[in-house]
């Protein structure tokens, strides 16, 4: 509505601008469905590197964009400007510094100081990026990995980034301002207009523009959107993106990211943000090996910890042969009892075996009787049974007189076999069932949409590790592991993925990147881009000293090169702003190995376990187990418990030690096992053959890595300026839009450079894996080069010849090439309205 309103004022015809007025009122007062906001265009470009010329609009320097000129005519080194907001009002402002102010007086009464006039372009208005290196830090000379840090206001980044890289984004992730009024830095939260009847107009306004040209960065076939945002504006945001991304899957994550709480007057203390998660095409979340913090109330069972073998004679409830008759059948053994033979059809129920174990001729037959000779059942039924058995999943214990003790996996424990998740050393050479490595294995799961994770606290992860790097330069930075870990769960199986984040603010996306690079070997891409404002107060001071953004103080002040690119600096040499080795150390998703015993605790206080009614005998498991079994694991005539759910064994009657012993062959998963005894001999005998039976408890504990030893990674920080198109087409700025073609062809090696005055005719640029052929004659020569240069993927010609540009592309060797500079000024001269 600010928009309109101004455009309003500019019609003289007062009769034409009421009638406008009173029609635009009528419509506002119309119901509709949907998000509904005033929209605002975009802020005029600055146009810091532009020559002042005819027909171009300029502004003044000391009050940038509050007075809007069109240079008419341009003559003796004055500028004759017409008001484009009041086209009666002119003025003549000298362009020249050789114009002395007698001869400005001279041409007109109202004169404007020689170094206060700037060009600028309107939205609407064609603009011709270029990119202009200001640093680089390179500590891994042999990659061919570089990142991009892109000082620019994003809108304009974003447009020359969607030249750069359409649909090829793997990965977007954005902290936008929240819109709190804070002015800290000023493009984080200053987005409200006085003028907007709607206090989120403005905010919305920007989100969208700068939403439509990351949409068509993102890969449609799979990528993700990720944005983060408090309860300020996370409404009006998830509105908005269900109604621009309709066709994604749009979730929202809750996370905790203030542990101690934030006070927020009369309301509830802000704990947490929230993140939305766009997703296109097939992308989805990886499962992960996360720690316990991440279960939020789901226990951890045995199974999350790798392979388990479960005992195939049921214990518990419906254990017994009248339950379940179909599964009362016999196993028939080699007379050894180390090889499963085959395995029988159910048993009538009028027919019972003598014992659990029988001897037929050569053969023993297994029956699924319990201890006290009572008929119970197996867990599998006689078809899956056979299955199993085939694939190696059936596990022959220790043969003994009266019992062989069986197990065999559920289907979780096939699946991580099937899934390569554990390690298939083979199979057992007389019974056929698969050998498995399962020692270090942790379970990769996809977490719940709640996070409250310690190491995601803004203040202890984000502001005090930030002031590590560049001190107490920067308020409220996000936690590196918050965004760090965000990223893993859709880049982690992508080593190559290219992310961008064009809110960078303090850094941290890259800072993460590089830390998951460091991590995997990845070879993880990030394009950051942040603008270099300046914080309210600073603003204030500079311009009380007669400061302008052009000036060294101003800029050296600005978040991109006072933050943004300070601390990606310290984080890759691992020394702080002052040069000294960074303290602390990262914490990682990476482990190592590490062994420990398995506790064994005596209980002597029960004396007669089988005098002890269901209920007590229920209640006594929960308290021995603390919890961790639960009660309808319980029967009458339960002598023992291995729950293939817990980590707890517990044996409750000791004459039952020995069956005991056998079932518990294979159980790796038990750390704990309760022995209910009076007879400290037997308890002793038992955490020995338990110990020999199981081994050691092999657990995996977090690494770290060291700050001070920084990361292998290679930075470039460009400025991004806009050029004049006709020195563009005159071939005048050449070495200004080499930087985009290198970026266009992927980033490749370190961004070329051209040495000495004169251009070269062409460049065959090997470590870059692209050419340029700069003049048309040498194409002969080019073409030869080109073709026989392994590597090369993108050629740029210099051409003004449709038909000779085709010509030359039929005998090139290369996967993509673009014509110069028609393809660079047909993509921009259209960028704001396609």
């Amino acid at each position: 509505m600010a928009t309109i309103d101004h455009l309003l004022d500019r019609i003289p015809n007062p009769e034409l601008r009421f009638k406008l007025q009173s029609e635009i009122a009528r419509l506002q007062n119309d119901k509709r469905f949907g998000l509904i906001f005033e929209e605002h265009f975009p802020d005029a470009t600055l146009l810091y590197e532009v020559e002042v010329r005819r027909g171009q609009k300029v502004t003044l320097k000391d009050e940038p964009l509050k007075e809007k000129f069109e240079v008419v005519n341009l003559c003796n080194g004055i500028a004759e400007c017409v008001s484009l907001d009041e086209p009666e009002h002119t003025e003549n402002i000298a362009v020249d510094e050789l114009v002395s102010y007698s001869e400005l007086d001279a041409k007109a009464s109202n004169h404007i100081a020689v170094d206060k006039l700037m060009p600028f372009a309107d939205f609407g208005d064609p603009i011709y990026p270029y990119l202009q290196s200001i640093d680089k830090i390179s500590t891994a000379p042999d990659s061919p990995l570089w990142h991009e840090i892109i000082e620019a206001d994003n809108y304009h980044a974003l447009q020359l980034l969607t030249y750069l890289y359409p649909r090829k984004v793997d990965c977007i992730y954005i902290d936008p301002p929240y819109n709190t009024g804070a002015r800290d830095w000023k493009y984080n939260n200053d987005y409200v207009d006085s003028n907007d009847a709607y206090r989120h107009s403005k905010w919305l306004s920007m989100m969208k523009k700068r939403l439509l040209l990351a949409k068509k960065l993102l890969n449609p076939a799979d990528s993700v959107l990720i944005v983060t945002i408090d309860e300020k504006e996370y409404v009006h945001l998830g509105a908005l993106l269900e109604e621009m991304f309709s066709n994604a899957n749009i979730q929202m994550v809750s996370s905790n990211i203030a542990q101690k709480g934030v006070a927020r007057g009369n309301s509830f203390y802000r704990v947490n943000e929230f993140i939305f998660i766009v997703q296109f095409g097939k992308s989805c979340v990886t499962p992960l090996v996360l720690h316990s913090e991440w279960q939020f109330g789901k226990g951890e069972s045995a199974a999350s910890k790798g392979i388990v073998w479960s005992q195939l004679r049921r214990s518990g409830t419906n254990d017994l042969r009248i339950d379940r008759e179909n599964l009362f059948y016999p196993i028939f053994f080699n007379k050894e009892g180390n090889r499963i033979l085959e395995v029988g059809e159910p048993l009538p129920l009028s027919q019972h075996p003598s014992k659990r174990l029988e001897l037929d001729k050569d053969k023993l037959i297994l029956w699924p009787i319990k201890d006290d000779g009572t008929e119970g059942n197996w867990q599998l039924s006689n078809a899956e049974l056979r299955d199993r058995l085939s694939d190696g999943y059936v596990k022959i214990g220790k043969f003994k007189e009266t019992n062989i003790p069986v197990s065999y996996l559920k289907r979780g424990s096939i699946n991580k076999i099937i899934n390569e998740e554990v390690t298939l050393l083979g199979r057992d050479e007389v019974s056929g069932t698969v050998i498995v490595q399962t020692q270090g294995y942790t379970r990769a799961f996809v977490p719940g949409s709640q996070w409250n994770i310690q190491s995601h606290d803004a203040t202890y992860k984000g502001t005090q590790l930030l002031s590590k790097f560049i001190t107490n330069r920067f308020d409220y930075p996000k936690s590196l592991y918050a965004v760090h870990d965000t990223l893993r769960f859709f880049v982690a199986n992508k080593p190559n993925a290219l992310i961008v984040d064009f809110f960078a603010g303090s850094g941290t996306t890259l800072h993460a990147v590089n830390l998951l690079n460091a991590e995997d070997g990845g070879n993880r891409r990030c394009i950051m881009v942040t603008n270099n404002e300046v914080g309210d107060t600073e603003e204030r001071r500079l311009k009380a000293e007669g400061k302008t953004p052009v000036d060294k103080e101003w800029i050296d002040l600005g978040i991109a090169r006072y933050v943004t690119w300070p601390r990606t600096v310290a984080s890759i040499t691992g020394n702080d702003v002052n040069g000294k080795p960074i303290s602390g150390e990262y914490l990682t998703y990476l482990t190592q190995e590490k062994e420990s015993t398995r506790r064994f605790k005596k209980v002597s206080y029960v004396r007669d376990i089988e005098s002890l009614p269901v209920t007590d005998l229920k209640e006594l498991v929960s308290n021995l187990s603390e919890g961790k079994i639960a009660k309808n694991k319980v029967a009458e005539d339960t002598r023992y418990i291995i729950d293939e759910d817990s980590d707890i064994s517990l044996l409750l009657d000791d004459n039952a030690a020995a069956d005991w012993l056998d079932d518990l062959e294979g159980a790796e998963h038990v750390r704990t096992f309760v022995i209910v005894t009076q007879n400290n001999k037997l308890f002793n005998s038992l955490k020995r053959q338990i110990g020999e039976l199981l081994g050691p408890i092999k657990t995996t504990e977090p690494q770290t890595l060291p700050m001070a030893d920084g990361f292998k990674a290679n930075v470039e920080f460009f400025h991004l300026g806009f050029l004049d198109k006709r020195a563009v087409e005159r071939n005048r700025q050449f070495r200004e839009i080499l930087p985009l073609l290198w970026l266009k062809a992927g980033g490749i090696g370190e961004c070329p450079k051209i040495v000495g005055n004169s251009l070269p005719p062409y460049l065959v640029l090997r470590e870059n894996k692209f050419a340029v052929l700069i003049d048309e004659d040498a194409f002969f020569a080019f073409e030869k080069e080109v073709n026989s240069t392994s590597g090369i993927e993108a050629a740029f010609i210099i051409t003004d010849s449709e038909k000779g540009y085709k010509e030359m592309l039929a005998s090139l060797k290369v996967k993509t090439c673009y014509q110069l500079y028609r393809d660079y000024l047909d993509n921009f001269k259209i960028n704001y309205t396609r």
